[in-house]
């Protein structure tokens, strides 16, 4: 291979997996012996945005959030609130300032959430789609 088709192979590589992220799919994903069958966009949303703290079954929530860097946590709050990250941040930051939320946990990976939710009955999160398995049940897609 010549030396002058690295760059290229190199741009086109980025291009690739740049466009995969922008075909990426989030899926909100409960323990897989809650009652709930499905959500909308506006329950999850109220959720993590701190609106309301329970299940549309009746349980209180314990939503698990994934860290700032997360592409997921991004693609999740812009699809589901139609809030960037920074935006959903500040708005926590007044709802704990003031004392009426407390934010969903923080885990460091979409493999931490799935293993939290799974050993937890009331909790919610958001994964990417493809790493649902049978341990976990999707309430709601974004797509």
């Amino acid at each position: 291979m010549k030396t002058h088709h690295i760059p290229r192979l190199a741009a086109a590589a980025a291009l690739c997996l740049a466009s995969a992220g922008a075909f990426a799919q989030v899926a909100v994903v409960v323990n897989p012996k809650s009652p709930l069958a499905s959500m909308t966009a506006d329950q999850v949303s109220g959720i993590f945005l701190g609106k309301s703290n329970t299940l549309p079954s009746g349980a209180t929530a314990a939503p698990t959030d994934l860290p700032d860097s997360a592409a997921t946590r991004e693609l999740f709050y812009t699809k589901v609130t139609g809030k960037s990250t920074a935006q959903v941040k500040a708005a926590w930051s007044r709802l704990v300032f003031s004392g009426k939320a407390t934010p969903p946990k923080e885990l460091a990976s979409s493999a931490e959430v799935k293993k939290f939710v799974a050993a937890n009955p009331d909790a919610i999160g958001y994964i990417e789609k493809s790493a649902v398995d049978s341990s976990v049940k999707v309430v709601f897609s974004a797509d």
